[in-house]
């Protein structure tokens, strides 16, 4: 029963918990013991929580019992990216200069996740500050990808997105601020959903490059981020930058029915040099859609020639001005990497990130242009497969490019319009599993995970897992 606990979603789990078929208490044991068993190779958990989680199952045990069965999450065991507060909890940021930072409170969607009944089992691993993309840790070592444990799992929230891949965790949240729940959920084969700006609390969620940053779910399964999406969207008087509308069902809204839906393709920047296997398979899916009813028209976004240097001086100048003072005091407790772009973040001038603003501002307008005419714009979530942990460089049709400035190309545009964006798995280049990229307007999350679903529904993945999983 085990291996079959593990391979479950959060939708195939939950009636069997809600019908008493399987208690809290044997998923909880199942999920926390395959997490402790494959931490030695993927190195995903920063901390686990088995006594708090064990009380915590019991805890659901009885309420299911006793009728009191809150919901799609009740009894789900789940770790978090370890930036989002627990109270009484260290919350680490995977760092050295925080490593004993305990917080007085619950984040809001941590409280929310409470509420919902969710089982926390621990917290999960991140790049440092959550300032990086490939989870290779300095402090704390190297999260690898449960699908070949060489290549990096993606990040920042690279803990995330190997956790629920390999089963670790049957679901978790991540944050974004360039694509940092996109790029591990399509380097790890999972969901992921970075909402739109203002629609999920940051409260209690140490920021990385604060009008950038997004909370959303990293999943097994769309409806699996639809039911997550549900819990933790809301408004939040803590965050000044919440944003006060009526609550959506997201769940009801995926049905798969896509006639009639409009996708848009930007040519010139969303499949400009990109890897050709990759391309391949976005395009398939897309055709995939396309025989289900839906129609392709072309658009032009032309101010996202400049999306990559606005959104390089945004993020390297607000998070530069939050780690200011440590970088004075403190500068060798950095990791080599991200102590280079907490310097370089302090060369922009006030000009520089005013011309930047200016820059967003009209890539917002462009995007709402190119949104009268279609419902979707479709891309790959990255250009590029996961590369080697260890390696600056990746392949790219034959060539080296350099990792950074090529991962992060085709997610950064959604977060400094705070559109919602969506990666969901295409398919796969040789043993590792490729995204594609969904995005749409503001608070369009249920259009979003509905394209996501129909294509989820053509079974890309073809029911491959990883091979820890499979012989757990």
């Amino acid at each position: 029963m085990s291996k079959n606990l593990l391979n479950l979603s959060v939708e195939e789990l939950a009636p069997l918990l809600k019908n008493q078929s399987i208690s809290p208490v044997e998923l909880t044991k199942e999920v926390l013991g395959h997490a402790e068993r494959s931490q030695p190779q993927i190195n995903a958990y920063m901390d686990f929580y088995r006594e708090d989680a064990e009380q915590a199952a019991q805890q659901a045990e009885k309420e299911i019992l006793n009728g009191q069965y809150r919901g799609m999450y009740h009894g789900i065991p789940m770790a978090l990216k370890d930036n989002l507060y627990f109270r009484d909890k260290k919350t680490t940021m995977s760092s050295k200069i925080h490593e004993n930072f305990v917080s007085s409170y619950d984040a809001t969607v941590v409280e929310n996740l409470r509420e919902a009944g969710v089982i926390f089992t621990g917290k999960l691993s991140m790049h440092e500050y959550a300032w990086g993309i490939t989870n290779n840790n300095p402090h704390y070592g190297a999260v690898r990808n449960p699908w070949d444990l060489n290549k990096i799992p993606g990040g920042s929230s690279g803990g995330s997105g190997a956790a629920v891949a390999v089963g670790s965790s049957v679901a978790s949240l991540g944050t974004d601020t360039a694509g940092s729940i996109r790029i591990p959920a399509s380097a790890c084969g999972i969901v992921g959903l970075k909402p739109t700006h203002g629609l999920v609390s940051k409260y209690g969620c140490y920021p990385l490059a604060w009008s950038l940053d997004h909370i959303g779910p990293m999943t097994k399964t769309v409806k699996d981020a639809a039911g997550l999406l549900e819990i933790i969207a809301g408004y939040d008087k803590n965050d000044p930058t919440s944003i006060n509308r009526p609550k959506d069902q997201y769940l009801p809204k995926v049905t798969g029915e896509v006639k009639d839906l409009v996708i848009g393709i930007n040519e010139d920047f969303f499949f400009n040099q990109v890897d050709t296997d990759i391309n391949n398979l976005v395009r398939t899916s897309i055709q995939k859609l396309v025989d289900l009813g839906a129609k392709v028209e072309t658009v032009k976004i032309p101010t996202l020639q400049y999306a990559e240097w606005a959104e390089l001086v945004t993020s390297l100048s607000e998070a530069s001005a939050i780690h200011h003072s440590d970088l004075q005091k403190r500068p060798d407790d950095f990791g080599d990497d991200i102590r280079l772009l907490f310097e370089l973040g302090e060369l922009p001038s006030a000009v520089d990130y005013l011309q930047a603003q200016q820059i967003r501002r009209q890539l917002k307008q462009d995007f709402q242009e190119a949104f009268k005419k279609i419902d979707v714009l479709i891309s790959p979530t990255l250009p590029v497969a996961p590369n080697t942990i260890g390696d600056d460089f990746v392949d790219l049709n034959g060539q080296q490019v350099d990792l950074i400035d090529n991962i992060i190309r085709f997610t950064g545009p959604a977060n400094l319009t705070g559109i919602p964006a969506l990666s969901v798995p295409c398919g796969f280049k040789g043993n590792l599993p490729i995204g594609l990229q969904i995005m749409g307007p503001a608070f369009s999350e249920a259009q979003l995970l509905n394209v996501g679903y129909a294509i989820e529904q053509t079974k890309p993945l073809q029911g491959k897992k990883p091979n820890l999983l499979l012989h757990s």
